[in-house]
C-alpha cells in the first residue's frame, strides 16, 4: 500500500481573540453568565455552540475550542446576547492553530532521530517532535502514522510541512509497508464500490 501523496490536514482548534469597544466585566461575566475564575482568566464553557470562552485581565474575549472562524464569532455573540450587549464595534484576532494530519500508514518514530538529528522524543506524549522553523509551527509525529501541528498560521503551511517530512521519511524508508490480504483488498474493493453508489440526491 502506497502512502497518500496529498497530505490531509484537518484543523481541530482556532484561537480566536475578539476586543470590543467597551471592554468585557470579569465580574459580570462571573455573576450574570455563571464564569469562573481561574487565575488572570474567567472562563465560560458555551453549550451551543460548544466552544470555551476566557476574558482576560484586559477585558478581551478568547474562543477556544473552535475549528471555524464562523462558530467562534457565533460563541461570541452569543455571549454578548446574554450580557444584553450588541455585536457592533467587535473586532478579532486570529490566533495560532492545533491542526492534525495522517499519513495513512506507520512511522518508525524510533529510527527517525537517526537520519534526522533534529527530532526529539517526548515520552510524554510517546511521540517524537520539532520546532520546524522553515514552516514556522512546532510538529508531533505519532508511530501510527499521524500527526499533529502547533502554532501554525495557516492550514496551507501545515500541510505544507507535513508533505516535506513525509517525503524525506518516504525516502530514508521510515514508513511501514502495510500489506493487505487478497480477501481483505476484495472486502475494500467492495466497501468502495458501495459508498460510490450510495448517492443521495
Amino acid at each position: 500500500m502506497a502512502r497518500k501523496s496529498a497530505v490531509e490536514v484537518r484543523v481541530e482548534n482556532q484561537l480566536i481573540r475578539f476586543t470590543a469597544p467597551e471592554p468585557f466585566n470579569s465580574e459580570e461575566v462571573i455573576t450574570t453568565l455563571g464564569g469562573k475564575k481561574s487565575g488572570k482568566f474567567v472562563i465560560l464553557a458555551l453549550k451551543n455552540p460548544r466552544a470555551t470562552l476566557l476574558v482576560d485581565q484586559d477585558g478581551r474575549l478568547v474562543v477556544h475550542g473552535t475549528n471555524h472562524s464562523e462558530i467562534a464569532w457565533a460563541a461570541a455573540r452569543e455571549m454578548l446576547l446574554r450580557l444584553g450587549r450588541a455585536d457592533e464595534g467587535l473586532t478579532t484576532e486570529k490566533g495560532p492553530l492545533v491542526v492534525s494530519f495522517d499519513y495513512g500508514q506507520p512511522l518508525r518514530i524510533d529510527q527517525v532521530s537517526e537520519y534526522f538529528p533534529e527530532f526529539e522524543e517526548d515520552s510524554r506524549l510517546d511521540c517524537i517532535r520539532i520546532n520546524d522553523k522553515m514552516h514556522d509551527m512546532d510538529l508531533l509525529f505519532f508511530s501510527n502514522g499521524r500527526g499533529v501541528s502547533l502554532g501554525a498560521r495557516h492550514k496551507n503551511l501545515v500541510e505544507m510541512a507535513a508533505t516535506h517530512w513525509g517525503t524525506r521519511f518516504e525516502s530514508e524508508k521510515l514508513f511501514v509497508k502495510v500489506l493487505l490480504k487478497k480477501h481483505e483488498e476484495d472486502e475494500i474493493d467492495e466497501n468502495i464500490s458501495e459508498e460510490v453508489l450510495d448517492v443521495e440526491d
